[in-house]
């Protein structure tokens, strides 16, 4: 079996993870869960950086001996990752016997080499970033990231010979051209290298925190040069010989575009120096941003995972991250995008897609579905949703995998509006075709769930199990699983909706629209069809125009009151779509549409049309509505506009529908 070893970036512990650390954890989970998918022997590797000045002072302001203050964070940590459903196998820290072991072997190897030498160090250096800062990386004087002053040290050091790596560090890149990645970040560190290194101190001296020099007691190896050493410790560097023949060397380090001068230039020399195997492979992902700023807990620009899991659920928010994020790229996260989201990719699309096919498969053929036929045109589309995810995630462009499924989840909303299961199931002779397309339809949910597995694990186990997966999913495989599966009946189980559709505040009513090109007839014209609100819902009697002398001269008319033009005129009505549709409890005549009418958010509007459209019927539908009618309470619920539909002398509604669609929020005259 093939292997594959990945790593995160380990975290300080002077505080309790932000997003967007969970944002690197998430995406690297995303990473592991997928090999794992393909048969691939993963090995996961996070854990925590406990040596910094940083973790010092905060232990000593709460009064802590600074191991047990890392004992209390770790615990927490591993909580927030528990709660993302992180699934690392293996979890460092640096304070362990094992880390101790390892990082003085390879300082000794190092200094054997004749790579160390002792010097005196005098510059910049940021606390924050626990990192020496050289004069043209300041930002009028300050740390860019931070934006902080550094502090000005001098001090005896021991120091790596780093330049004279250079030339073995170009040679690398240029023999590895994938070796960092993304392009740009490769061409970042490329002109450094070009520029030349500077030798980098190991050391501090006189700290009370961290692991002593092998060959000085009176020094600790400094935090940066300690930290990369995990993820050789991990795998048994100076303590297990087999673990690290089997794992080493590790085929990607994930980590943050900030770091990644010391995982593609200081780490892979120190590697060279030790005679060890370089990684094959560095990631830096971007910043994930809130309200345009890089998540800092010292920028007080942080949002807590654990806040956005308990609001909407842990896999809405990895798959916000993910989706949402170009992987190598800079994000950015909002609660108002957070929550549009969660509507229109969970609970208006996949969740309600989920909810169809339980509800019909139960409603026509008992829960029960199977091929009658050849499949329908889904399976290709499932064929070719695979190809493209495989090629996305192959290449870490989770972003486009994300999109690849949800291109087949769109797909399969659209084949259940062009085949309505509803009318099929109103004909007998067509009991064969039913089956067919319930069957496909299930397969489609099939197939997007084990595809979803890496992202959402949990919602995507509770999608397999809902459409009669009965393989464990730890055990599915995507060469086996995730192709097309043309035979064989299921049994598919209706549940509660897995994403309940968040309900926004009421929208301000858009102004009225006008004037209209046409000129107004001066007879009444021919009843136009009526608005569908609530089936037993009275109609607004029409606005009195104003009399002129003319209007007193003739006898009144007989009929409805007449409307002038600019009462005409304050009716706005727009195009909207049917995002989601349910029956409403105890009415027999109202559907609860949410609508898109291009708008910042999708509104809800109770309609009477039930006793002629199933709920399913209505899903993907292009309608009608009067945009800016006021609010009004129906069945203990709100609607905010009306439904164009019309009927004849009491027959059932039909709704006015358009040939070529326009697009949610266009005008209609």
């Amino acid at each position: 079996m093939s292997r594959f070893f990945l790593t995160t970036a380990i975290d300080y512990v002077n505080g309790r993870p932000h997003l967007g650390t969970a944002y690197e954890k998430i995406t690297a989970d995303v990473i592991a869960r997928y090999k794992r998918l393909c048969g691939i022997d993963t090995h996961f590797l996070m854990g925590l950086d406990e040596h910094s000045l940083n973790v010092y002072r905060k232990a000593r302001e709460q009064g802590l001996d600074p191991k047990a203050y890392c004992d209390g964070m770790a615990q927490q940590f591993r909580d927030v990752w528990a709660r993302l459903d992180i699934s690392f196998d293996d979890f460092i820290r640096t304070t362990e016997p094992r880390h101790k072991v390892a990082v003085q072997k390879m300082v000794e190897r190092i200094q054997a080499n004749g790579d160390l030498y002792e010097g005196v160090y005098e510059g910049w250096y940021c606390v924050s970033c626990e990192a020496f800062k050289p004069e043209k990386d300041l930002v009028d004087g300050l740390c860019p990231i931070h934006r902080t002053k550094p502090d000005w040290i001098r001090e005896k050091n021991h120091f790596f010979r780093l330049s004279a790596y250079r030339d073995a560090l170009l040679a690398h890149f240029a023999e590895h051209p994938g070796f960092l990645r993304p392009e740009n970040r490769r061409n970042e560190i490329l002109r450094l290298l070009e520029e030349g290194l500077e030798d980098i101190s190991i050391s501090r001296a006189g700290q009370p925190w961290g692991i002593p020099v092998p060959y000085d007691p009176s020094s600790v190896v400094y935090v940066w040069f300690d930290a990369l050493i995990n993820y050789i410790t991990a795998v048994g560097y100076g303590t297990d010989v087999a673990l690290k023949a089997k794992w080493w060397p590790a085929h990607v380090h994930i980590v943050g575009k900030d770091i990644t001068r010391f995982h593609a230039v200081v780490w892979p020399a120190m590697l060279m120096a030790a005679g060890e195997a370089l990684p094959r492979q560095v990631f830096g992902h971007g910043w994930v941003h809130f309200k345009g700023e890089k998540m800092s807990k010292s920028l007080g620009t942080a949002v807590d995972p654990l806040e956005a899991a308990d609001r909407l659920g842990a896999d809405p928010l990895r798959l916000y991250l993910v989706k949402e994020v170009v992987y190598g790229g800079d994000g950015d996260f909002s609660w108002e995008r957070f929550e549009e989201r969660y509507n229109a990719d969970l609970a208006n699309n996949l969740g309600n897609l989920v909810s169809r096919i339980g509800s019909m498969a139960e409603r026509y053929v008992g829960g029960v579905v199977a091929p009658a036929a050849g499949p329908g045109p889904l399976a290709a589309v499932a064929a070719e949703t695979l190809a493209a995810y495989r090629a996305a995630m192959d290449a870490f462009a989770l972003h486009d995998g994300a999109a690849a499924v949800y291109r087949l989840i769109s797909a399969t909303n659209e084949y259940i509006a062009q085949t309505e299961p509803w009318t099929l199931a109103k004909q007998p002779d067509r009991a064969a075709t039913l089956q067919q397309v319930l069957f496909d339809v299930a397969e489609a949910v099939r197939v997007a769930g084990v595809l979803l597995l890496p992202i959402i694990p949990g919602s995507a186990r509770e999608i397999l199990r809902r459409v009669g997966e009965t393989t464990e999913p730890a055990a599915l495989r995507l060469d086996r699983d995730a192709a097309w599966r043309p035979s064989g009946a299921r049994t598919i189980r209706k549940g509660d909706p897995l994403w309940p559709r968040l309900e926004a505040a009421p929208a301000t009513p858009p102004p009225a629209r006008g004037p209209m090109t046409e000129s107004p007839s001066p007879t009444p014209a021919s009843p136009s069809p009526a608005p569908s609100g609530a089936a037993s819902a009275p109609q607004a009697p029409a606005a009195a125009p104003a009399a002129t002398s003319a209007d007193t001269a003739a006898p009144a008319a007989s009929g409805p009151a007449r409307i002038t033009f600019d009462d005409l005129m304050k009716v706005d009505l727009r195009a909207a779509k049917v995002l989601a549709a349910e029956r409403v409890p105890k009415s027999a005549k109202l559907l609860k549409l949410t609508v898109d009418a291009g708008e910042a958010a999708p509104r809800t509007i109770l309609a009477g049309l039930a006793e002629a459209y199933e709920p399913e019927a209505m899903v993907g539908r292009s309608i009608v509505i009067v945009a800016n009618l006021a609010p009004r309470k129906m069945m203990g619920m709100e609607s905010n506009g009306m439904v164009l539909a019309g009927s004849v002398e009491g027959g059932k509604p039909e709704l006015v529908s358009f040939v070529d669609p326009p697009p949610p929020g266009a005008q209609v005259r």
